[in-house]
């Protein structure tokens, strides 16, 4: 790759990119509305939302030093990180806490970035991040997962006009903004089910001597305080 090429990629991912219509930028946020309610759609397009889960445990179980052995991502749309170091402190706390607020706080970062009319660095943004997690994806599953989505936004970014690449960007973070809060709405429900207390509301609730619901309560505050300053955001003024 010649420097003018380089010179050319670097402009393009720092430069920023016309805001889209106000159609569009509705139009997504009602395209991602139906596919978080729908529970057809919910049954697919959970997934998205279990690879931010995921890797928002393995993120921040990095960034905690503590050794990331792998994810894995399974085809019921659960998904299991598993880290080694420290069973207790800090480190841990964060790790747990860091799926179910991954998603929303994704969609608030994307949202940050539309505003400031970045729309080429959020799909590069995305595409990094998922082909970094694919390296620690230890299923056959997982890999396909993760290698369509890469894909999907590496070929959105490259081969689709500006107007597809912007209706694309804004679907991805509205359905992270609306769709934040659903998996903590099954969280809840499932632990009435399940009493074995291995959720990770059950986990932090442990590590941190709280009741677990004091944490399901939070993750409910970070998705609704994600959606609305991210709304803000994206919405037209």
């Amino acid at each position: 790759m010649n420097p003018a090429s380089i010179h050319q990629m670097w402009d393009r991912l720092t430069g920023t990119q016309p805001d889209p219509s106000h159609w569009l930028v509705g139009a997504t946020a009602l395209l991602a509305l139906a596919a978080v309610l729908s529970r057809a759609t919910w049954r697919v397009t959970r997934n998205a939302v279990t690879i931010a889960h995921e890797g928002g445990h393995g993120l921040i179980a990095l960034l905690t030093g503590r050794r990331l052995d792998g994810i894995r991502l399974h085809s019921d749309t659960s998904g299991l990180t598993v880290s080694r170091g420290k069973p207790h402190g800090p480190g841990m706390v964060l790790t747990a806490a860091a799926g179910y607020t991954a998603p929303p706080l994704l969609g608030l970062a994307g949202a940050a970035l539309l505003s400031a009319g970045h729309i080429t660095a959020l799909l590069w943004g995305a595409t990094a991040l998922l082909l970094i997690m694919l390296v620690m994806i230890r299923n056959a599953y997982g890999v396909l997962t993760v290698v369509i989505a890469c894909a999907l936004f590496l070929a959105v970014s490259w081969l689709t006009s500006a107007q597809v690449q912007a209706a694309f960007a804004y679907l991805a973070v509205w359905f992270l903004l609306v769709g934040g809060a659903r998996p903590v709405t099954e969280l809840q429900r499932g632990r009435h089910r399940d009493r074995t207390g291995s959720s990770d509301a059950d986990q932090l609730g442990r590590l941190t001597h709280t009741p677990a619901g004091l944490w399901i309560l939070l993750f409910y505050a970070i998705a609704l305080c994600s959606l609305v300053a991210g709304a803000r955001w994206l919405l037209p003024r």
